[in-house]
């Protein structure tokens, strides 16, 4: 199932970026270079390989049933981390909009803030999916009744 991402292409290209922020900047002062940022990319690159994106910040909730790492109640990163997930058509493309000269003012502009520097890994995507409806939930379940 695909379809999370919508246009994304089945062999396209996710790029992730861990940001944490050195301890004088603050949440706000993220959101804003970042949403400048990802303006600029929407606008000069929507048609050449940007798919789209999402940016979200660390909660600090730390999921028991999930980690296998001992039983934190919150994480330390908590407002201090966050991640910009960008989805590609191919790797040449991003990489083509990050020699944009539109692009590297903005993008200096946020690697002032981490403390981490960073590093921007590209994955070659596996799966992407969206939850059932109720209608369709019902068929699944009910075809695993019956044939697994």
């Amino acid at each position: 199932m695909s379809g999370l991402i919508p246009n994304f292409p089945h062999d396209g290209i996710v790029t992730l970026n861990r940001v944490i922020l050195k301890p004088e900047y603050s949440l706000d002062d993220l959101q804003e270079r970042v949403a400048m940022l990802c303006e600029n990319v929407k606008t000069y690159h929507s048609e050449t390989g940007f798919v789209g994106g999402f940016v979200c910040v660390n909660s600090g909730a730390v999921s028991n049933e999930g980690s296998t790492v001992g039983q934190a109640v919150e994480s330390e990163l908590k407002g201090k981390e966050a991640l910009i997930i960008t989805f590609w058509n191919t790797f040449e493309d991003h990489e083509a909009s990050h020699r944009s000269d539109t692009f590297q003012p903005l993008f200096k502009e946020v690697l002032k803030l981490c403390e981490n520097g960073n590093e921007e890994i590209a994955y070659e995507m596996l799966w992407s999916g969206k939850a059932y409806d109720e209608e369709q939930a019902k068929a699944a379940k009910e075809a695993k009744a019956k044939f697994a």
